[in-house]
């Protein structure tokens, strides 16, 4: 009872609160943030009425499955986007781009807060320091995507945008593997090539090949049905059926193997919208089926965010700093890469406004930085505050960037009312 309370009260905020921020102009997304903050330990949850707000962290955290789930879906469609088509279009700008804008947000916020830990040596220790700037060249694809689909957005910058989110989360692994394994060195004294090297490179590889086999399989199960519910119906079990393949973690030989559902699940879209004929009227019948779990994940989000990181006045400092030389990267960076490949302007101009979103896979990397210990714990406070403030105002930078590029019609949000009413418009 208390787990459907949760879920009923968790979609209810949400959807009210999307109606307020329609009025405002906010985009969805935000709402649903602000919605989870509201129901979680924090306010409602402070009440200590369980079912009518997530009364700890522990009890946020007991939901998990639903946030793997959506990511799984989410990665999914961004994998969708990648059509050979199109990559013949933007592939070359959209792999320039998203390599180099990753490794300059990275080298940018290192120097920054390297240059802070001389100021605050016992604030900011020197390997928390180099692995912030890693977990810096991360951008969430979820409110990326929400945003896009929210407005219908269409056009060049949308086009090269999604495929470069989905490459910064490829890049923004390495590079934290990489920091990762120098600052366990610095910590340690001893350099284990291991991990900084081969873990990150099979990481990839490997979530890479499983997405490629279970793509094949999807799209030769689909083949024997007929029915646009049974095919949504395999696609669905599909989706679940890797996002669980790539939970497994093992170790041989020393070496210890793990996936990541991102990018396996990127894999199984990419390679499902390529060979399979109805892959795009599929997606859209799968859309509207994710809906109300997108609504879940951004809303449980929103109750994850630890309010209480604004009690600490250092680690609000050093956030700042991180977010503005974060943003700064990702704003130079991107101008600086997508002017060398020869993008239209407003590409130049803005696209380095929509990458500042930052979510999952920052927050999936700052909780494996707490391996480092009390250093890992500066990690994760620090990307706890700037999650919070890049998720309340990115999906919003991110609309109004796309909306000043042209691709956002006024009327982008159409009311399904409207349509049904109105059959000759």
């Amino acid at each position: 009872m208390q787990t459907l309370l949760s879920l009923s009260v968790c979609l209810l905020a949400g959807l009210m609160l999307s109606r307020l921020a329609k009025l405002v102009k906010l985009p969805a997304v935000t709402a649903y943030l602000v919605a989870g903050i509201l129901v979680g330990p924090y306010l409602l949850g402070a009440l200590g009425l369980p079912g009518l707000g997530f009364i700890s962290m522990e009890d946020v955290k007991s939901y998990g499955l639903i946030a793997d789930v959506a990511l799984g879906f989410i990665a999914f469609s961004i994998g969708n986007e990648f059509r050979l088509a199109q990559l013949k279009k933007t592939g070359r700008q959209a792999t320039v781009i998203g390599i180099y804008q990753a490794v300059f947000t990275t080298l940018l916020v290192d120097a920054a807060l390297i240059g802070l830990h001389f100021l605050i040596p016992d604030k900011l220790p020197l390997p928390s320091a180099i692995v912030l700037g890693a977990v810096a060249s991360a951008t969430a694809p979820a409110a990326t995507l929400m945003v896009v689909r929210q407005y219908k957005a269409k056009g060049p910058l949308t086009d090269i945008l999604l495929p470069i989110v989905a490459l910064d989360d490829a890049v923004g692994l390495m590079l934290f593997a990489a920091s990762f394994g120098v600052a366990k060195a610095l910590l340690s004294g001893a350099v284990d090539v291991i991990s900084v090297v081969l873990e990150p490179i099979l990481e990839i590889v490997l979530s890479l090949v499983l997405g490629f086999v279970m793509g094949m399989l999807l799209t030769f199960f689909e083949r024997f049905f007929h029915s646009r519910s049974k095919r949504l119906s395999i696609s669905v079990s599909f989706v679940l059926l890797t996002v669980a393949l790539s939970m497994l973690q093992f170790e041989i030989g020393g070496v210890h193997i793990a996936f990541s559902s991102l990018l396996v699940c990127m894999m199984l879209g990419t390679v499902f919208c390529n060979l399979c004929d109805f892959s795009e009227e599929l997606m859209d019948r799968l859309d509207r089926w994710t809906a109300p779990l997108f609504i879940l994940f951004f809303v449980l989000s929103g109750a994850e965010l630890e309010l209480g990181t604004f009690r600490d006045v250092v680690v609000v400092c050093i956030g700042l700093a991180y977010i503005l030389f974060r943003s700064l990267g990702k704003y130079m960076g991107a101008g600086m890469s997508a002017r060398w490949v020869k993008c239209e302007p407003q590409i130049v101009k803005f696209l380095g406004i929509t990458l500042l979103p930052q979510a999952g896979v920052a927050l999936g990397m700052a909780i494996k930085a707490e391996q480092l210990g009390p250093e890992g714990t500066i990690v994760t406070n620090i990307i706890l505050f700037s999650v919070l403030v890049y998720e309340l105002i990115g999906p919003f930078l991110t609309k109004e960037a796309l909306l000043k590029a042209g691709e956002i019609q006024p009327e982008g949000a159409t009311s399904a009312r409207g349509k049904l009413h109105w059959p000759h418009h």
